[in-house]
Order: structure tokens, then C-alpha cells, then sequence
């Protein structure tokens, strides 16, 4: 591989995250907001390091007996790009022979997140799993599929014909978060926060999310109840990449109702309990 292309530091760390092989578990915990890694640090024992560059704060540790790392990606489906593609390279590149490894290594990316609701369903300070998720603004159709084929991928037809991609969770990662305390839905992944989900500022918007319409979106049945902006990335890469996937969502607005949480960093703690509990 040409160094433009897969960069790294002067320390033979990875270009962004400041990585280096080796220090990453294979169990990764995904979290937006570089704080709130140190919010789940808190819980770890036996840390192994700390590292952070711009908004890519990485730390390794254990939960009881368990390696784990944690890392912020920042906000955004871009984000999760590089996030995603530099933490595969850290595990199935050789840096020193500047080529990929023939045996591949699955990771376990469980994102932590936040999210809003658009189902009257679905209350503010609950929490979501998201079963399947839609890249919403084609962010993912910038990679040459035409010959790409998985069962966790399908497609599905918006009103004006256009046809977005949809990925299922990982099913066994699923099935160790699943409960009966927590919502299952289809999510809807957004390049933005303002724009991208229809939020009115002081500049006129073009076209409106469509609520009504995006709820009657459904794949295996189940209708879209929630907008975020990183799981259908990340979702999308780890297939592409043959890792494994799932987000779990605090609720913290609902769009329909136009509410917001009161306590929402009690919401996100518990959420992070729920996920180390079954981790």
C-alpha cells in the first residue's frame, strides 16, 4: 500500500486516532462525545492507556475479567469513516510489510449514542435498539457495491424512487443487548443534525423530513422510529469489512410530541450501565 494511502505518524501510530497495534481489545465501545469516554472509564479497572487526538479519545481496560476499549468518534457519519477504517487497519494490516494480512480479525464495535424518536411510541428517556438502520443520504453509495452482496444488506424505495441503503445490526450482538426494558426499531441515519433532519434555524430549509412519510418505511416489518447520525455507517462499514455491529440509542427528543429529556445525562448513564451489565 502507497503511505498516502494508508497513513501513519512518526511513532508508527495509525493517522487519526493515534493507535497503534495492539493496544485496541477487540470488544470496542463507540461514544460520540469524548467525555463521556471518560464517563464509562470510571467503570473499568486495570486501564491499560489514554490517548486522545482532536475529538478521538481511545482508553483500554478491563470490565471484571473483560479487555475493552472505548473511543470517541465525534459527531457524524465521516467520522465513523475513519473511525471504522482505521481501527480495521490496526488489526488486519501489516505496518512493517505495508500489506494486508492474509487471516482476518472480526472486532465487536458497540455504539453507545444518542438519538431522537419520531414514533409517538417510543418516549423520551427510553432506550432503543436499533435492529436496522437506513443511510438516509446515501453516504455509503460513495463505495463501489455494483459487486458487493450480503444478506445484512437490502435496499429500500423512498416516494421520490430513490433507493437507500439498509443494514441489519450484527444478530448475535443483538441478541446480548435485546431485552424486554428496551425498544426495538428501524433507524434512520442522517448526515446532520440541523439540515439533514429537518430542524427550522433562520435559513429557510429546501425540502422537510417527512415524518409521516418516513413512518411508513418499513423493512421486515418494522417502521423507522428514530433519527441519528452515525448508525447506518457504521452498520454499512462493519459489513463491508466483516466485523460485527449494534447501537444502542438513549432517547432524549421526541420530534413528534417536540419534547426533550429533563435529565439527559442521567438517561445516557444508565445506558452505559445497561450495556457494560451485558457486555
Amino acid at each position: 500500500m502507497k503511505s498516502s494511502e494508508i497513513i501513519t505518524n512518526n511513532d508508527g501510530s495509525i493517522y487519526h486516532l493515534f493507535l497503534k497495534p495492539g493496544q485496541f481489545a477487540k470488544d470496542i465501545i463507540f461514544v460520540g462525545d469524548p467525555f463521556r469516554v471518560d464517563i464509562v472509564s470510571k467503570y473499568l479497572n486495570n486501564i491499560e492507556f489514554t490517548i486522545q487526538n482532536r475529538e478521538f479519545k481511545s482508553v483500554t481496560g478491563y470490565y471484571d475479567e473483560k479487555r475493552i476499549s472505548v473511543i470517541s468518534t465525534g459527531i457524524g457519519g465521516s467520522n465513523i469513516d475513519i473511525v471504522i477504517n482505521e481501527l480495521d487497519i490496526l488489526f488486519n494490516y501489516d505496518f512493517s510489510e505495508r500489506k494486508w494480512k492474509k487471516n482476518h480479525t472480526s472486532l465487536n464495535f458497540i455504539r453507545i449514542g444518542t438519538s431522537g424518536s419520531i414514533s409517538e411510541d417510543i418516549p423520551v428517556d427510553s432506550f432503543l435498539l436499533s435492529e436496522s438502520a437506513l443511510d438516509l443520504n446515501s453516504q455509503l453509495s460513495s463505495y463501489d457495491l455494483k459487486n458487493y452482496s450480503s444478506k445484512n444488506m437490502s435496499k429500500i424505495v423512498l416516494n421520490n424512487n430513490q433507493k437507500l441503503l439498509c443494514f441489519k445490526s450484527s444478530q448475535d450482538l443483538f441478541k446480548k443487548f435485546d431485552s424486554n426494558n428496551i425498544y426495538k426499531g428501524l433507524t434512520a441515519t442522517c448526515n446532520g443534525f440541523y439540515n439533514f433532519q429537518g430542524r427550522n434555524t433562520r435559513i429557510p430549509l429546501m425540502t422537510l423530513i417527512d415524518f409521516e412519510d418516513l413512518n411508513k418505511l418499513t423493512h421486515n416489518g418494522i417502521i423507522v422510529t428514530n433519527l441519528e447520525m452515525e448508525t447506518a455507517i457504521i452498520y454499512g462499514l462493519s459489513d463491508f469489512l466483516g466485523h460485527q455491529a449494534v447501537s444502542l440509542n438513549a432517547i432524549l427528543a421526541n420530534r413528534v410530541q417536540k419534547s426533550y429529556s429533563e435529565n439527559p445525562t442521567d438517561v445516557i448513564n444508565s445506558l452505559i450501565e445497561y450495556t457494560l451489565n451485558r457486555i
